[in-house]
């Protein structure tokens, strides 16, 4: 769901990942508070779109709503002054480090995830994460007979990692993480539920791999409820309340002394997570490194590990591919 936003003869450019509905929450509830406002006021603009879907509920649609638009508003308040985004976010560094990601359980446990792992090691991905809690949680044995595949893949320094999208009870994911240890997996994404807060505190509590989660966080309240029961804290930038959100989500995980990783549309992540000193990694998630270049034109360049940030356009240098117009729905 592509958003672009106006003012001054100038164009922001934002996206989401999410349903076409997300098309009517931005006609129906977002445009008319914004329409006169400064488009260099983005934290007013954030806060009139969140109280404008307070009634509706501001989570899902709404966030992911909120996310594409106040992204755009960020490109193009630095479009408007002429400089780049990243500049306008505060830069702590020029790169952000990626790690390859993809690795589903309906690839073959040969041919399909040698492919991807030899995609992130030419793009010379540090770490590779793969899934697993495939039939929520009725295929053990699979699940570490493919991280076993992976270690046999990758490179010996890779640092391995999967995410089980919530696939395990608390006590699978105790057993399955301790097998996890054993081979040196250092990142277990969602061993239970993220809804499961005290679950994923226990699973924590009792495993050697670092836990995750944060990928559904649509707020700073989602985000204050998750820094303490994990070791990492994921931000979706196209989730979680765009630029604004991301920045305030960050903050909180300073707070616990916690990292950040980028959760997925890494092309979108790279200028924010730029700007924060917690940084852990950006997701180069498989399908959005092949769709964000057909989607846009001036995707961040990848070199060795690590995405370069935008500094040569005002914004965030990216603008719709002529490619795009092909999957147009509306």
């Amino acid at each position: 769901m592509v958003v672009r936003v106006g003012a001054g003869g100038r164009f922001g450019l934002g996206w989401t990942y999410s349903s076409p509905a997300t098309a009517a929450v931005i006609s129906n509830h977002l445009v008319g508070v914004l329409s006169g406002r400064s488009p260099l006021d983005t934290n007013a603009c954030w806060s009139a779109m969140h109280r404008a879907c307070r009634n509706m509920g501001t989570k899902g649609l709404a966030a992911q709503a909120i996310s594409a638009v106040d992204i755009a508003l960020w490109d193009l308040k630095a479009r408007l002054l002429e400089i780049p985004v990243s500049q306008l976010l505060g830069t702590v560094r020029d790169e952000v480090p990626i790690y390859g990601s993809g690795g589903f359980v309906s690839l073959g446990d040969h041919g399909g995830l040698a492919e991807q792992v030899g995609l992130w090691q030419s793009a010379g991905c540090p770490a590779m994460k793969i899934k697993i809690g495939e039939g929520r949680g009725s295929r053990i044995a699979r699940d570490l007979a493919r991280v076993d595949r992976l270690r046999e893949l990758a490179d010996a320094d890779v640092e391995l990692m999967v995410d089980a999208n919530g696939g395990y009870t608390r006590g699978q994911a105790r057993r399955v993480g301790a097998e996890l240890g054993a081979r040196g997996v250092v990142w277990s994404e969602e061993p239970v539920t993220s809804d499961d807060l005290s679950g994923l505190a226990v699973v924590r509590d009792a495993v050697h791999c670092d836990v995750a989660a944060g990928e559904c966080v649509y707020d700073q309240y989602d985000a204050a409820a998750l820094v303490d029961v994990v070791d990492c804290l994921q931000l979706d930038v196209t989730r979680c309340g765009g630029y604004t959100g991301f920045l305030r989500g960050a903050a909180l995980a300073t707070s616990r002394g916690l990292q950040v990783s980028a959760h997925c549309a890494p092309a979108l992540s790279a200028p924010v997570a730029a700007a924060i000193p917690n940084l852990r990694h950006v997701e180069w998630f498989i399908d959005h490194a092949r769709l964000e270049p057909i989607l846009a034109e001036g995707i961040p360049e990848i070199y060795h590990g690590a995405m370069r940030v935008r500094q040569d356009e005002a914004g965030h240098g990216m603008t719709i591919g002529v490619d795009a117009a092909d999957y147009r729905l509306a």
